[in-house]
């Protein structure tokens, strides 16, 4: 029996009925490469049950002190069944990719059981429309609590139901796992008394701990080395309201390269400010045609992983949380990409100088209690309608993928498009992934404060086509004219042009399902802007 942690345990709190808080995918698998080349669902049940040794998170279940006076606990699931947690489904014709988005969206809005190991995977069959996608091909959609992976240990995860050869055979490893006898009430209070009396000691550790890194962090404000300007508290938008429990999700696929090549245009730039700079300026075309654009530049939280190597294994969070202005309020693509870099760069030296891992440790100490009565009383007061939201305005978390083709029950990992939970305050999430040659950005939003996400996805595609342009545009200037090295305009200075959907076409190349290939971005009609929508929950 393990207890949560404080980062951990507050997924849990947070979790309603309009509010599940897993993250989670959408997979596409070719099974040209299976034996036989084709792969049955009792095939993908007993590849998942040779290789459940492989994970911790599996067969492990919560276990919540009463009247939550401290963190829940996880054992080995004494009634742990394979077959719950692996559904097997199938689209209706044509079995196109709107009908798989709007699969997903369903399917990922339903919370987890909380009783039971708290993931599931549901296989989707019936793709027979999807340019790109071979015929006989299936989807994963996967959902894993928050509680317990981050971004970093759901890749340990990925791994573990994968291989990287199509052949090969099952471990060897004998599987020792042993269940556990569920604690009753009285175990469970008598060790939250033993916390309770030993956690001033822990917070008094951690205060100690983060002296230094504050001191740190003063010294480095007095000498300049970064900034605590007023950017980095956003404006409220529509997307941050009380959400619903509907969802919409979409995605698409871009050539990694083509992200390695913008960023080679703004001098240190990362490929982290490039997808940066693409959700921001499609927030921007969003929202300026929506009449919606705050003067002032939106932000983003930007995870950041402090496992260790030790570490990587473990279940649950290790990550602290950056904030990254988005330069919404910078209309021309190569001025928005310097400005996320200078002020990613900011923020990255105030978190560095304040120590990320300090400030994950601080969460392991929080009471309980208090944290639990906090989240729910700021969804049952409606706080994030009265004014009470956070200083971000959406979530972009990089979750790097395997850099070379993976395979599960012998079928190759074609595509994979992440998905991430949603709270009060923040009803629109993006994940950007990278996998072999290609990089996807997708989103994750409430269907009624984003009514329209092929919209949005068409603001997606043309913010990384205009960046794209531009960027090749600087790389081909003469050498007097570097495009790239303009300065960030004024602090509240806005560009009030209103842009409509340019008609360009997205890549003309062969489409996989999260990637929408040979799709058109083409200009949406009027009703449309004004929230015509598809991918539904």
């Amino acid at each position: 029996m393990r207890q949560l942690q404080g980062m951990d345990a507050s997924f849990v709190a947070l979790e309603t009925r309009n509010s599940p808080m897993h993250i989670g995918s959408i997979l596409i698998y070719n099974p040209e490469t299976a034996p036989g080349g084709f792969v049955r669902f009792k095939d993908i049940l007993s590849f998942f049950e040779s290789r459940m040794q492989l994970s911790r998170t599996i067969r492990q279940r919560l276990v919540r002190v009463p009247f939550d006076l401290d963190y829940p606990y996880w054992i080995e699931d004494p009634d742990f069944d394979l077959e719950y947690h692996v559904r097997h489904i199938a689209l209706p014709k044509p079995g196109d990719w709107r009908q798989l988005c709007i699969q997903a969206a369903r399917i990922f809005s339903r919370p987890l059981d909380l009783k039971r190991p708290p993931w599931e995977f549901t296989v989707v069959e019936g793709l027979d429309n999807i340019e790109g996608v071979a015929k006989g091909s299936y989807a994963m959609v996967t959902k894993v609590h928050h509680a317990a992976i981050d971004g970093m240990s759901g890749v340990d995860l990925l791994e573990a139901m994968h291989t990287l050869d199509p052949n090969e055979p099952p471990p060897n490893s004998l599987d020792e796992w042993q269940p556990e006898k569920v604690p009753n009430p009285v175990e469970l209070l008598g060790k939250s008394y033993f916390n309770a009396i030993t956690n001033p000691m822990k917070q008094l550790e951690v205060a100690a701990k983060a002296a230094p890194g504050l001191a740190k962090a003063l010294k480095g404000m007095v000498a300049k080395e970064f900034d605590l300007s007023r950017e980095m508290i956003a404006p409220k938008t529509r997307f941050n309201r009380k959400i619903s429990g509907h969802r919409v999700v979409e995605g698409r696929s871009v050539p990694l390269a083509d992200i390695k090549m913008i960023r080679q245009a703004v001098d240190g730039a990362k490929v982290n400010d490039v997808f940066l700079a693409i959700v921001g300026g499609a927030m921007r075309k969003y929202l300026l045609a929506k009449d919606d654009l705050p003067k002032k530049t939106l932000t983003a939280m930007a995870p950041i992983s402090v496992r260790t190597k030790d570490e990587k294994g473990d279940m649950g969070n290790q990550v602290a949380a950056m904030v990254a202005p988005l330069g919404t309020h910078i209309e021309e693509p190569l001025e928005r990409l310097q400005y996320c870099h200078d002020r990613t760069k900011n923020s990255k030296a105030m978190t560095e100088a304040m120590g990320a891992r300090n400030m994950t440790e601080a969460s392991k100490v929080s009471p309980a209690l208090w944290m639990s009565l906090g989240a729910q009383l700021y969804t049952r007061l409606g706080l994030a309608n009265r004014g009470v939201g956070p200083i971000f305005s959406t979530v972009v978390t990089n979750v790097p993928g395997p850099p070379v083709p993976i395979y599960s029950c012998g079928s190759r990992l074609e595509s994979q498009m992440g998905l991430v939970c949603l709270t009060d305050g923040m009803g629109l999430g993006h994940v950007v992934q990278s996998y072999t040659d290609e990089a996807t950005i997708s989103f994750t939003a409430c269907r009624e404060l984003l009514p329209d996400p092929d919209f949005y996805i068409e603001c997606i595609v043309e913010s990384f086509e205009e960046l794209r342009d531009a960027a090749k545009a600087a790389a081909e200037a003469p050498a007097k004219e570097p495009t790239a090295k303009k300065s960030a305009p004024k602090k509240g200075a806005t560009t009030t042009k209103k842009p409509v959907a340019k008609k360009q076409a997205v890549r003309k190349t062969p489409a996989k399902p999260a990637k929408g290939g040979t799709k058109q971005a083409t200009s949406r009609s009027k009703a449309t802007r004004k929230g015509k929508g598809s991918q539904t929950s």
